[in-house]
C-alpha cells in the first residue's frame, strides 16, 4: 500500500533551539516524531539518538539482523513488536548516554512512531506526542498522552478544558531515557485507501486544537502544504514550543477503468 508523506519541524517563536526531531522512510514505512527535553540542549541529543537508533534498527532488520528488546506480545504482529523493540533500544541508549555525561543527566524524549506494512499500521508511543487517524470525514487520536493532566482527565478529576489551562500540562509520566527500561504502548489496525495519518509533538497540539488541525488537513488534502499551514498557525497562536508534524496519505488504488484510460492514452503515443 503506497503513501504520500511530508514532514516539517520548526523552532517556534519563543524557544532558542529546536529539540524536536523527525524521521521519514518510505522504503521502511517508518514515520516518527520525537520531542526532546533537558537542559544544555540535551533534549536535542535525546531525540536525535532516538532517530538514529530507530533508523539503524530497521536497517538491520532489512539485512536479516533482528534483535528483540523486551517482551514479545503474541497478540500483535511481528512488525509491531519490532517497532516496540526499536523504541526500547533507543531508551537504553539515551539512558546510558545520560549516565556517562553530566551535561546530559536527566535528558529524555517523547516518541510517536508508526510503521506501515502493507495495509497494516503499527503504532507505538511514549510521552505526549501524538498519532491521529483521519478517515471518512473525522479525526481520531490513536494515542493516549502519558502526562499528569491526562491521567487526571481519565480519572475525571479535571475536565479537558481545565487540563489545557493547567500549569502541570507539560509534566510527563513516561518518557524515553529517564529509566533503564520503559513501557511502550503498542497498537495496530488496518489501513484503508484515502486514510491520512498525523504525527505531531505538543508544540502543535498545545497551540492548535484538534478541530482546527482536522479542518486544515481535511481542506488542503496535501501533506506538504498542510504541514506548512499547521506550523504557521501554531506560530500565529504563540509558538511557545518547538513544532513538528508529519502527515501521510494512503494512496487510493486505481480501478480498472482508470487503468484502461491510462493504457489508451499510452497507446495513442
Amino acid at each position: 500500500m503506497g503513501f504520500v508523506v511530508s514532514g516539517k519541524t520548526d523552532v517556534g517563536v519563543v524557544r532558542q533551539n529546536n529539540e524536536d526531531n523527525l524521521y521519514i522512510s518510505q522504503d521502511d514505512g517508518l514515520l516518527l516524531v520525537a520531542d526532546g527535553m533537558g537542559g544544555h540542549a540535551s533534549g536535542e541529543v535525546a531525540s536525535k539518538i532516538t532517530v538514529d537508533i530507530m533508523r539503524d534498527y530497521f536497517g538491520g532488520v532489512k539485512e536479516g539482523r533482528q534483535l528483540q528488546i523486551g517482551p514479545y506480545q503474541e497478540d500483535l504482529t511481528e512488525p509491531t513488536n519490532r517497532l516496540g523493540s526499536a523504541i526500547r533500544l533507543a531508551n537504553q541508549a539515551i539512558y546510558e548516554a545520560a549516565q556517562g555525561n553530566p551535561l546530559w543527566h536527566g535528558m529524555g524524549t517523547t516518541i510517536a512512531a508508526v510503521l506501515i506494512t502493507g495495509n497494516r499500521l503499527s503504532i507505538a508511543h511514549v510521552g505526549d506526542s501524538r498519532v491521529y487517524l483521519i478517515r471518512e470525514g473525522s479525526m481520531e487520536q490513536l494515542t493516549d498522552d502519558h502526562s499528569f493532566v491526562s491521567e487526571q482527565v481519565k480519572r475525571e478529576i479535571i475536565s479537558k478544558e481545565q487540563a489545557k489551562a493547567s500549569e502541570m500540562k507539560n509534566v510527563l509520566t513516561r518518557a524515553l531515557g529517564v529509566h533503564p527500561e520503559v513501557e511502550v504502548d503498542l497498537e495496530e489496525l488496518s489501513l484503508l485507501d484515502g486514510d491520512m495519518l498525523v504525527l505531531c509533538t505538543d508544540g502543535l497540539t498545545g497551540m492548535v486544537d484538534d478541530d482546527e488541525i482536522f479542518a486544515i488537513i481535511n481542506t488542503l488534502r496535501d501533506p506538504a502544504v498542510a504541514c506548512e499551514d499547521l506550523i504557521a498557525r501554531a506560530n500565529q497562536n504563540g509558538g511557545k514550543d518547538n513544532i513538528t508534524v508529519v502527515i501521510a496519505e494512503i494512496e487510493k488504488k486505481k480501478g480498472w477503468f482508470y487503468r484502461l484510460l491510462h493504457f489508451k492514452e499510452w497507446f495513442r503515443r
